[in-house]
């Protein structure tokens, strides 16, 4: 032991319990040992609890001098064990004592500085874990408030991949789905640089991992990058990784995969656990955001259906009770009364229909693609609305749903198409009416169906008004 004895003992003992940041107390234990011996060299080499070998190293001495081995062996070297409680945390060496060889004396310090640095690693293990699960919490908290604030499926996914490689200290956070062949595809992905050539990586039917996968079951990959059952182009530039099911309920939502750099720390038993937790808690809040969004949606469709009912019950009623006073009154009236009360019976009629299109257009499910024809012509026309500035008038005669099918509607639709495309070319747009005629004849006397698309925009001529008809047999 250097001058000071005892009292520079009991100084390095306190020295090395003072920090609770674990990897700062590791280094004031090596620091300290070689103080008190007066070693050129020291270094503890930390045992990984789940795999035996080493998992890290910390050093003192001259840079590039040689590390004493990993157990006593070398003359004149000192080594003892660092326990934590009854499991042997790691190995502290010493080699080159200045002066002369290493004495009892030094040995008995150094396993008294050891068994204290024991107690104090294990405090500082403690605090870091607790710090771990707290952070974990906190994180798995953030992602369920975030996710009941009503994001998109796809930015729900994304928030938990990047929260949780935050946490993990991970190169990339991944969310697996299940693709309709028996395989996984990365639906979402959060890396520190454009994640866009993760997205839509798919995990092939067959995959050893997939079986573990697709049944719930945690997988641990020690390297990604050799281990045989990873086969994605992408998993050689990973290391160590974690995949944990987001499952809930019994429900498998999909797979939340965090991988390390290649060559990276591998995950410590700790980590996997709070991991593991952080994935349940995700999957449940993505299941409660989910029930959320339905239970919105289906809050809507019922405000939109009583909308509906109101609208037929009470204004489209007493419209056409209005509509059937005013043809009686035409009908005694002669001259330009007449002329001037069938045009307002004709505004009423054209106003009905109008409504009961608005009616029908209230009633169907928000979030369903129309199938019938009448639900696919409002489709088209409602997102034309964004580019022309206002909304189509759409008028329909006749059972368009049941005589207008298969290629007869997919021509209409095309020529629907084309004809808002041409009107939003013309300058001096206004209007777009719009008439599907079911109970049309044919110059041929068949059966047919009759689409009239007319706009009042300016043609390059200079004419105002274009009316563009297409008539087809159904």
């Amino acid at each position: 032991m250097t001058t000071g004895g005892l009292p520079a003992l009991l100084e390095a003992v306190l020295d090395v319990g003072t920090d609770l940041e674990l990897r700062t107390t590791l280094q004031h234990l090596v620091e300290s040992a070689a103080e008190l011996t007066d070693a050129r060299i020291g270094t503890l080499t930390v045992v990984d609890p789940d795999r035996g070998g080493p998992a890290d190293v910390y050093a003192v001495g001259p840079a590039g001098a040689d590390r004493p081995p990993d157990g006593p062996g070398g003359s004149g070297d000192l080594a003892v064990p660092v326990r934590v409680h009854t499991e042997v945390f790691g190995h502290l060496h010493l080699a080159g004592k200045r002066g002369g060889p290493f004495t009892e004396e030094d040995l008995a310090t150094l396993r008294v500085l050891a068994s204290q640095a024991g107690i104090a690693i294990g405090n500082a293990r403690l605090y870091e874990t607790a710090r771990q699960r707290e952070r974990w919490i906190e994180g798995a908290a953030a992602v369920t408030t975030a996710l009941l604030t009503g994001e998109a499926a796809a930015d729900a996914l994304t928030t938990v991949a990047e929260r949780a490689r935050l946490l993990a200290g991970a190169s990339a956070g991944v969310v697996l789905q299940p693709t309709g062949e028996g395989g996984m595809e990365i639906v979402a992905a959060s890396t520190p640089h454009d994640p866009g050539d993760l997205i839509g990586t798919t995990i092939a039917p067959g995959s050893p991992v997939l079986v573990q996968l697709l049944g719930g079951e945690p997988v641990f990959i020690e390297d990604s990058a050799t281990d045989p059952r990873m086969t994605t182009h992408v998993r050689t530039r990973f290391g160590p990784s974690m995949m944990l099911p987001l499952q809930s309920g019994g429900k498998l939502i999909g797979t939340l995969a965090l991988p390390r750099r290649h060559g990276g720390r591998p995950y410590t038993s700790v980590e996997r656990l709070l991991a593991s937790q952080f994935a349940s808690q995700a999957a449940l809040a993505l299941v409660l955001a989910d029930a959320q969004a339905d239970r919105e949606r289906l809050a809507v469709y019922e405000d939109r259906d009583r909308i509906a009912r109101d609208l037929h019950d009470l204004v489209v009623q007493r419209l056409f009770a209005t509509e059937m006073m005013l043809e009686s009154t035409r009908r005694r009236a002669s001259g330009a009364a007449a002329d001037l009360l069938g045009r307002a019976v004709d505004e009423l009629d054209s106003t009905i229909q109008e409504v009961r299109t608005a009616i029908f257009a209230l009633q169907q499910p928000p979030a369903d693609a129309p199938r019938s024809f009448r639900g696919r012509v409002l489709r088209e026309t409602g997102g034309a609305a964004v580019p022309l500035g206002f909304q189509p008038s759409v008028h329909f005669t006749g059972a368009v749903d049941t005589l207008v099918t298969g290629p007869v509607a997919d021509e209409l639709l095309t020529a629907l198409r084309g004809a808002l495309a041409a009107a939003h070319r013309r300058e001096g747009l206004t209007a777009v009416d719009i008439e599907v005629d079911a109970t049309t004849t044919l110059p041929d006397g068949r059966p047919g169906v009759r689409l009239t698309v007319t706009d009042d925009g300016t043609r390059e001529d200079g004419t105002r008004g274009t009316t563009v008809t297409w008539q087809a047999p159904r």
